[in-house]
């Protein structure tokens, strides 16, 4: 899938700072990151086209992301994401591709729920559906689309909202870099990434103050941000130094709200600005 999620609980990138923060034991829970609430929202992103490195990759680029995010660590998380981008290539012809997913995540990150389809100038280019479920030696995963599939991934991955509260909980304990093999049921639902997570300093609340749809929201105020980048690199390559396949920058909030997206695809980067967000009320966990 070009992006989804990644940003789904997440926002979801790029090489500095130092230090190590090290994974839990495989097939654990971070103690920490379990102990993390996110905020249910729904947020709107405008994607333009920040800057082309290949003149003939991307004219123009402009689109949507819709995020909307629900759930506790006890009912378990839900996300629907929808991406609509067209791309003008310079030569009259463009083309749009609408990406949506519906993902479900149990609080523990022991199961994960997962359903995309993938359009390309209104035709189905790619659908998956599938069932990933964490057992005592691994992570059994069963899809349905494209076809019948069952297959065991290494007990050391870990889901999407799992990642993001991992990424928090490395930045609350002043953590700089962050390792992790991620499984969100992208492309044919078979793909491991190999992820990087880098988490600048701290932005205080009083700084850099926010004028987008951030602005002004009780739920946000005095609340500190990070600016993290992931980069999203093939685990099954064999080649010794890799460049990521893509990555996302962006501004996170220590409830789990992202902003000022940066999406970076190699030949060309997209910025997304939100533009709507709507935080909803959170229903207690008991």
């Amino acid at each position: 899938m070009i992006l989804a999620v990644r940003m789904g609980a997440l926002f979801g990138s790029v090489l500095f700072a130092a230090g190590v923060a090290c994974a839990a034991p495989a097939g654990n829970v971070d103690t920490d990151a379990s102990k993390i609430e996110l905020v249910p929202h729904r947020a709107v992103y405008d994607l333009k086209l920040e800057r082309s490195r290949n003149n003939r990759s991307a004219e123009a680029v402009s689109g949507r992301i819709l995020y909307d995010f629900s759930g506790n660590s006890c009912d378990g998380y839900a996300l629907q994401f929808r991406q609509v981008s067209e791309m003008n290539n310079g030569e009259g012809k463009a083309q749009v591709s609408d990406l949506r997913t519906i993902t479900w995540e149990d609080g523990t990150a022991t199961s994960y729920r997962f359903k995309s389809q993938n359009m390309l100038d209104q035709k189905q280019v790619e659908t998956v559906d599938g069932q990933a479920d964490r057992k005592t030696d691994g992570v059994a995963v069963n899809l349905t689309k494209p076809g019948q599939k069952k297959f065991d991934a290494e007990a050391s991955i870990v889901f999407p909202t799992e990642h993001m509260r991992r990424i928090i909980a490395a930045a609350r304990k002043g953590q700089t870099i962050l390792e992790l093999p991620v499984f969100d049921g992208s492309e044919t639902g078979e793909k491991v990434f190999s992820t990087l997570t880098v988490i600048g300093t701290p932005i205080p609340a009083d700084q850099r103050i926010p004028t987008d749809a951030a602005a002004g929201q009780a739920a946000l105020k005095g609340m500190i941000r990070w600016p993290v980048t992931i980069s999203y690199f093939d685990k099954d390559s064999k080649n010794g130094e890799q460049t990521p396949i893509y990555s996302v920058a962006f501004e996170l909030y220590e409830n789990g709200i992202s902003r000022a997206l940066m999406l970076d695809y190699n030949d060309f980067i997209l910025r997304g600005d939100m533009s709507v967000l709507e935080i909803k009320d959170t229903k207690p966990c008991h």
